[in-house]
């Protein structure tokens, strides 16, 4: 049975060096939110007349665009698994941790074959995701970096809810991921998450 493999955490926290390095162990597509739709984003963005950077803090994108960011890459999740490819999906999916039945509902709505769902909690310590955001430089990063503390605060307390899949942790705040951490993934030691509220 193919997987899809949800690889959550904050910004900066190695998302998608984990998801690359899940992608080529189990060769499975890979498929990064930004990559799937920066292109006409940043074009809605500029026709609505607002700052095509900015994301965070922009009510039209917020209401309008990142809906369509979601529902093109579960779409191309139901490609994949249609011919029997397991899929790692890059992507936050904070908006929506908080309904415990999204998993379910996705699956539904844009028709995926069956497939075993397998969240991959990326953990970083903040200092350790400030330093990488200001490395890296995206402009998009500039309003996560001038509000910090609400940024930061905000990215701990919104726990993910999803039922319907096995949730496991990945501790990502050292300098480099540790290729052996992806046995977490696949039940080779490992502490799993506790289970959400059913």
């Amino acid at each position: 049975m193919p997987q899809v493999f949800f690889v959550i955490g904050p910004a900066g926290s190695g998302k998608s060096s984990v998801s690359k390095l899940l992608a080529e162990h189990h060769g499975a597509a890979y498929i990064d939110k930004d990559t799937a739709t920066k292109r006409f984003t940043e074009l809605l963005l500029t026709l609505d007349g607002s700052d095509p950077n900015e994301r965070d803090n922009n009510e039209f994108y917020q209401r309008a665009i990142l809906p369509l960011e979601y529902a093109s890459i579960l779409d191309l999740t139901r490609d994949n698994l249609s011919v029997g490819r397991s899929v790692v999906l890059d992507a936050p999916f904070g908006k929506f941790f908080a309904d415990p039945d999204y998993l379910i509902n996705a699956g539904r709505e844009h028709h995926w074959p069956e497939a075993e769902l397998i969240v991959v909690h990326v953990r970083t310590d903040g200092e350790a995701v400030r330093a990488r955001l200001v490395a890296r430089g995206y402009e998009r990063d500039e309003w996560k970096l001038n509000n910090w503390e609400q940024f930061w605060a905000a990215s701990q307390v919104n726990a993910c809810e999803w039922k319907g899949a096995r949730h496991v942790e990945l501790d990502n705040s050292g300098d480099a991921i540790d290729v052996g951490l992806l046995d977490v993934v696949f039940g080779i030691g490992g502490v799993p998450t506790s289970d959400p509220p059913a």
